[in-house]
């Protein structure tokens, strides 16, 4: 028996607000549901209603003690988003790994000036950051690029993480390996636990936001719950995306949720005779 077969069909339906309305039914009529709980601080998260989020998580890792690790782990991303946010509207600079790159410092700067209503200086700091901001070559899923960006013109060669309860970018060209697990549940509709290894040989646990910042807050069910990408052009050739994200290479685009494997720095040629090594 499922938890909610109503509140489940309607995501189904890719309608996210009466799911909730729905399950929030359920929860009063089972107030001492654990599961119910994590359900719905899940869909909530799906919804951008943080803070009724971090309650219900709470709520559940009282009831129940295997539910703790999850309302620390994603409790810290909930909390990541309201930095994430003022990233994005140019109020505050994300946190970077070691001391930024020229191109990376343009950029974190471009992002600042268009919070402060400066579009020509910030579309110039972008375009420079873009060109000299390192290539980086290698594979999707074993299929070779030349190249490889965020879709979305605000981010191109970083990538978002949340690391240690903090939000970050990083650069495409100081990763190595990027694991990617295959969605489970609700919540990876909101964020992908990911193992970052580094071009320094580091590595780390992560959650790769799957959807565009604003996308919880989307009138269009679909959209929040990371089933499609809407683009809106800023500047010229510029576009911020709304939805699931989408990684841009040579080769074609690729939706976050389908993406489990990347590894940069190595051709398609290096990583078979390795594996003929191997052998």
């Amino acid at each position: 028996m499922t938890l909610s077969a109503a509140a489940e069909q309607l995501l189904r339906e890719g309608d996210p607000q009466a799911a909730l309305k729905r399950l929030q039914d359920d929860v009063r009529a089972n107030p001492g549901n654990m599961k119910l709980r994590v359900f719905l601080a899940q869909l909530l998260c799906v919804l951008g209603q943080w803070e009724r989020a971090l309650n219900q998580m709470k709520l559940a890792a009282e009831m129940d003690a295997t539910a703790i690790p999850m309302a620390q782990m994603y409790g810290e991303a909930v909390r990541c988003e309201a930095v994430r946010r003022e990233v994005f509207e140019g109020r505050k600079s994300p946190m970077i790994l070691g001391e930024p790159d020229q191109w990376l410092a343009l950029l974190i700067e471009s992002r600042l000036r268009a919070g402060r209503g400066e579009a020509a200086q910030a579309e110039e700091l972008r375009g420079r950051a873009f060109e000299e901001a390192p290539v980086s070559f290698g594979q999707i899923d074993g299929q070779p690029f030349e190249w490889i960006a965020d879709a979305d013109s605000r981010l191109g060669p970083v990538l978002e993480a949340m690391i240690n309860g903090r939000y970050y970018w990083v650069p495409f060209a100081r990763l190595s390996t990027i694991a990617i697990d295959a969605p489970e549940d609700l919540r990876d509709l909101v964020w992908m636990p990911a193992h970052l290894e580094f071009a320094n040989g580091g590595d780390t646990l992560a959650l790769i936001p799957t959807r565009y910042p604003g996308s919880e807050s989307s009138g269009d069910g679909l959209v929040a719950l990371a089933r499609k990408t809407e683009w809106t052009e800023f500047a010229e050739g510029a576009f911020s995306g709304l939805g699931q994200r989408m990684l841009a290479t040579d080769a074609g685009d690729h939706p976050i949720l389908e993406v489990r494997s990347i590894t940069i720095g190595e051709s398609a040629a290096a990583a078979d005779a390795a594996g003929a090594a191997d052998a």
